[in-house]
């Protein structure tokens, strides 16, 4: 049985066909047995077809260190990405605007072990957004969840075994496997990239 927190940070649990079914702490709920909750994974592009990634803090639970999307979270009880998502993408960043975002990939799961044997397992909707990039400065992240951020060429930084930024981080693709379903923002392009993946890190 899951605990609630006080406070109402929590992350709503989800049965195996996506409906939810509870709520549980999102300070205790990663653990070796993660159950499956909902959360939202979002890349953010320039003008330029830049993408901006962010390295997540040293300490957090899960994939502490890796170099990851530009933004994601968790929706509280009540709050859908899929339809509502203002509030969710209000608390996990300043800089997004969530009219501006569209879903690519609205079904999108994965079940994602990292080197510490934590266990991550989302049903996650993938967004994306052209943003001002020349505003973007990684001193103004939280540090709680941010170590640093930066831009890179969408063409370089999407392939298969592309270099990332600071030391090889071997875990960082399988650390958000949502990173195959984001491109950049274009109008007249067709929602889709729905599935999901398992992978281990």
């Amino acid at each position: 049985m899951h605990r609630t927190s006080a406070d109402g940070d929590d992350v709503v649990l989800l049965d195996e066909g996506g409906n939810p079914i509870g709520a549980a702490d999102r300070r205790t709920v990663h653990t070796d047995r993660t159950p499956l909750h909902l959360a939202f994974s979002t890349y953010l592009f320039d003008v330029d077809d830049r993408l901006l990634l962010t390295q997540r803090a040293h300490d957090k639970v899960t994939w502490p260190g890796v170099w990851t999307n530009s933004c994601c979270g968790h929706p509280r009880p009540g709050e859908d990405p899929r339809t509502q998502p203002a509030d969710a993408f209000g608390r996990s960043s300043t800089h997004i605007d969530a009219g501006e975002l569209r879903c690519v990939a609205p079904d999108f799961r994965y079940r994602a072990i990292d080197a510490h044997g934590v266990v991550e397992h989302e049903m996650c909707p993938v967004y994306v957004a052209e943003i001002d990039g020349t505003g973007q400065d990684p001193r103004r992240a939280d540090p709680r969840e941010i170590a640093d951020s930066r831009w890179v060429p969408w063409a370089r930084g999407h392939r298969p075994g592309a270099e990332r930024p600071g030391r090889p981080q071997p875990a960082g693709r399988a650390a958000d496997p949502s990173w195959s379903e984001a491109r950049p923002p274009r109008s007249g392009e067709n929602e889709g990239g729905d599935g999901g993946v398992e992978v281990t890190g």
